[in-house]
C-alpha cells in the first residue's frame, strides 16, 4: 500500500494528497502518517511547499469527515434506538435510552471531544460518526474538525520535512504510537463494557 500511496502523490501532487487523506478519513486503515510525512519529504526535492501539503491534506480531512458525519446523521440516534429495542439490544444489554444519554453527553462535551480525537490515530476519523448521530451543529463540527486536522497534519508534515530522506523512521515511530493507542482503547472499551453490563445485570436483580 505504501508504494501505491507514494506513486499517487508523485503523479498528482497536492490533488493526490487531498484525495488520499479523504480516503484515509473514510477508511482508517489507510495510513495518514505515510501520506503526511512523505508529503513533507516531497517538499525537499519537488516544487511542493509545506504549507501547500498542509492545506491540501486538511481539505481532504474535511471532505472525509463530512462523509462520515453524514453517515452518523443517516444512522441517527432514533434509528439506532429502534434497533436496540429489539433482540439485539437485549443480547447486548443496551436500550434506546442509553443511546440518548450518550448523545446528550456528546452534545455537552462535543467540541472538546472532536478537537481532541482529531489528533488520535484511528479515532480521529471515526469521531465524525457520533458527531453526526448526536446532531452536532454542522458549523461547530467543521470548526473543531478543521482545528484538530490542522494540528495533526501540520505536525506530521513538519516532521517529514525535518526528517527528509529518513521520513520512514517517523512512520515507524507513529506506527508504534498507533499500536499503543489501539491497545489502550481496546482495554478502555472492554472495561467500560464490563462495568456497563455488570451494572445493568445488578439493576435487573434488584
Amino acid at each position: 500500500m505504501q508504494d501505491w500511496i507514494i506513486n499517487i502523490m508523485d503523479d498528482f501532487g497536492y490533488l493526490g494528497i487531498s484525495m488520499l487523506i479523504m480516503l484515509e478519513n473514510i477508511f482508517p486503515p489507510i495510513p495518514s502518517e505515510v501520506i503526511l510525512t512523505f508529503g513533507g519529504f516531497m517538499t525537499t526535492y519537488t516544487n511542493l511547499h509545506a504549507w501547500g501539503v498542509v492545506v491540501a491534506s486538511t481539505i481532504g480531512s474535511l471532505l472525509g469527515a463530512v462523509v462520515l458525519f453524514g453517515v452518523g446523521r443517516i444512522l441517527s440516534a432514533e434509528r439506532l434506538g429502534k434497533i436496540l429495542d429489539g433482540k439485539i439490544g437485549q443480547i447486548l444489554h443496551f436500550r434506546k435510552e442509553d443511546v440518548y444519554k450518550a448523545c446528550d453527553w456528546f452534545n455537552s462535551k462535543g467540541k472538546s471531544t472532536v478537537l481532541f480525537c482529531r489528533c488520535i490515530p484511528i479515532v480521529r476519523s471515526l469521531i465524525s460518526i457520533p458527531a453526526g448521530m448526536a446532531n452536532m451543529k454542522f458549523g461547530i463540527f467543521m470548526i473543531f474538525t478543521t482545528i484538530g486536522s490542522l494540528i495533526w497534519n501540520t505536525v506530521l508534515v513538519i516532521l517529514g520535512v525535518v526528517a527528509s530522506a529518513s521520513w520512514e523512521k517517523i512512520v515507524k515511530g507513529t506506527d508504534t504510537f498507533t499500536q499503543i493507542t489501539i491497545v489502550v482503547l481496546g482495554l478502555i472499551f472492554l472495561i467500560c463494557a464490563a462495568l456497563f453490563i455488570k451494572n445493568r445485570i445488578l439493576k435487573k436483580d434488584k
